[in-house]
């Protein structure tokens, strides 16, 4: 079994900030590979099925953010896992709205999320790190992650989101490179060959008319050289 955990705070006020793009990374994967339905436990949310081989456990902590380490630990002593069968999702500061990477253990940057699951079960885990970009000053980001996200972030946020479950499978399976190819399929999908690119108009050659020169010779020189 694997447990895909999914970072936010729980309730309707929060539902669509930055901070929660992890939740709802388990939402889209729950409603798109047909697992059961939400259920309380382990002070959070789960929802079991199975993606390929692999039965998994999407978590999320209802905790709030910066004491989700209980709700993991509580769910790893109970199926007996290691860390290294867990997969967490959450923001990430340091990357730009729309890009994901794929990290095995590691710090955790000063995200009270990750900081909470160090002290429960140790660095040793996997992260899917979504990025949302950066507001720019130190004090703006708790705000900023506390905030919705723009009407402007849906289409890529989206794309992120399907890509993000496109790719399960595949992370289930220990196979980060073809999860990243699946994320990127939606993220930045390759140009069609067969669509060939629009030529540059090409400007029209100006056609400029000439008069003619003027005809000097005498009328006997016209004549003359009628016949020559």
């Amino acid at each position: 079994m694997k447990l895909f955990v999914g970072l936010g705070n729980p309730g309707a006020k929060y539902a669509r900030n930055r901070h929660n793009i992890g939740f709802m990374a388990m939402d889209r994967i729950a409603g798109d590979h047909g697992f059961g339905p939400w259920k309380s436990k382990f002070q959070a949310e789960i929802a079991e099925g199975r993606l390929g081989s692999q039965k998994i456990l999407l978590l999320k902590p209802q905790t709030f953010m910066n004491r989700s380490g209980q709700s993991v630990g509580e769910a790893m002593r109970f199926y007996k896992l290691d860390s290294t069968d867990v997969t967490v999702f959450h923001d990430e500061l340091d990357l730009a709205p729309g890009k994901v990477r794929v990290k095995a253990g590691g710090g955790h940057a000063g995200h009270n999320g990750l900081r909470s699951i160090h002290d429960h079960i140790s660095p040793a885990y996997d992260r899917v790190r979504l990025g949302i970009g950066h507001p720019g000053r130190k004090e703006m980001v708790s705000p900023y992650v506390l905030s919705d996200f723009a009407k402007a972030d849906a289409t890529w946020l989206d794309d992120v989101l399907q890509g993000v479950s496109d790719g399960a499978g595949y992370l289930a399976n220990d196979a980060g490179g073809k999860f990243m190819n699946a994320v990127a399929l939606r993220t930045a999908p390759p140009r069609s060959s067969k669509t060939p690119a629009k030529a540059e108009p090409q400007p029209k050659a100006a056609i400029k008319a000439e008069a003619p020169a003027p005809d000097d010779r005498s009328a006997m020189q016209k004549l003359l050289d009628k016949f020559r």
